[in-house]
């Protein structure tokens, strides 16, 4: 609740603050006939229109889960951005359009001083809107104020350039509006594409952050029984909403009521240092009474690691009776699974021609250490 409010505080400043500076510009710009003024302005409108998407957005993504929804709404927050990027690129090439329709039909623009100075203001009031909304997106983990505090700064550089050209017309007549027009177009549609890929990438899911999933490995980890966490696998379900699966490594010796106790442990202990929920958690078991298993174990992930495109060996088990091993290789993208795992169980076939493998090839899902 603290993180939505936050976000729709900051959000409607920048409502109120681009409402009054597209006012502002619209005027000077009509008045000028400044085409750079305003498409400012409209720049300045895309932002209050993007600032009211994102309140709409998160009020609905802090919806509560229901029957149809179990996971909740917190996913809203990427639509709502995707809308937002749509936005600023309709801008962008719109102004676009209309900056190079001045330069084929030139206008002569006619500035006041009360105009340069509404300009140098809206500058100076676009740098400290931008600190401060970038500021506030860090503080409540938000993507979309994040990308709008560096919006602003970028605006401001170009409410800077439209005051340049100004002033370069007054001191010399020659008017570089049209060009400037095209430039923040430029820029306009450039944050528009940006927008939109960073978007889709939170859609379509990324790598998770690897300072996250170390800890929370180093956190399992931590626990007595366990040699090793692996196949952390993040399942976003909108800003700071994260479920994840994981594999731990423990000896063969624990029971069943001894694994249960583990994991009820650890899920809770995962929680509060992280706030992910661990929704399930799987178990792999390593040789502790044979030591010519632990033997073969050391070798065989000798043998596998010496390929660049193996980058883990876990969940490794011999079972001595049935002459079987099983383990898991993390591989690599330079690689496709099943042709490393033939690579794999050729070589391995030579060595211990006497055993069967079980390998399972895992994708890097997160970063190895």
């Amino acid at each position: 609740m603290n993180r939505d409010k936050i976000i729709i505080q900051t959000s409607i400043v920048g409502i109120l603050t681009n409402v009054v500076l597209a006012a502002f510009k619209a005027v000077v710009g009509v008045v000028s006939n400044s085409i750079a003024v305003i498409l400012d302005a409209v720049n300045n409108l895309s932002d209050a229109l993007s600032s009211i998407i994102t309140i709409v957005g998160t009020k609905l993504a802090g919806k509560l889960p229901d029957k149809k929804h179990p996971l909740g709404y917190g996913r809203i927050e990427y639509l709502s951005a995707m809308m937002v990027s749509g936005i600023v690129l309709y801008a962008g090439i719109t102004s676009l359009v209309e900056s190079i329709k001045k330069i084929i039909y030139p206008e002569v623009p006619d500035y006041s001083m009360t105009s340069l100075v509404i300009i140098a203001v809206a500058v100076v009031v676009k740098v400290v809107l931008g600190k401060y909304v970038k500021a506030q997106g860090k503080k409540a983990n938000s993507g979309a104020l994040v990308a709008s505090g560096s919006d602003a700064l970028s605006d401001a550089i170009l409410s800077a350039s439209v005051l340049v050209s100004a002033i370069v017309f007054i001191l010399t007549g020659y008017s570089l509006e049209a060009y400037v027009g095209v430039i923040i177009s430029g820029f306009i549609i450039k944050a528009g594409i940006e927008m939109m890929v960073e978007t889709l990438n939170d859609i379509l899911g990324t790598r998770a952050d690897r300072e996250l999933t170390n800890k929370i490995k180093h956190l399992i980890a931590d626990e007595p029984e366990v040699r090793g966490a692996y196949d952390l696998i993040m399942y976003n379900y909108g800003p700071d909403k994260y479920y994840a699966s994981v594999h731990i490594e423990v000896p063969d010796t624990m029971s069943a009521k001894e694994i249960r106790s583990l994991t009820r442990r650890i899920e809770p202990k995962i929680y509060e240092k992280t706030g992910v929920v661990l929704a399930a958690v799987g178990i792999y078991a390593y040789n502790t009474k044979n030591d010519e298993a632990m033997k073969i174990e050391k070798d065989v992930k000798k043998c596998i690691m010496q390929h660049k495109w193996a980058l883990q060996v876990h969940g490794f088990y011999l079972d001595i009776q049935a002459k079987v091993m099983h383990f898991d290789v993390v591989l690599s993208f330079g690689i496709k699974p099943e042709e490393g795992i033939k690579i794999l169980l050729e070589e391995l076939h030579n060595a211990y021609p006497q055993y069967k493998f079980e390998i399972m090839p895992d994708v890097d899902v997160s970063t190895t250490e």
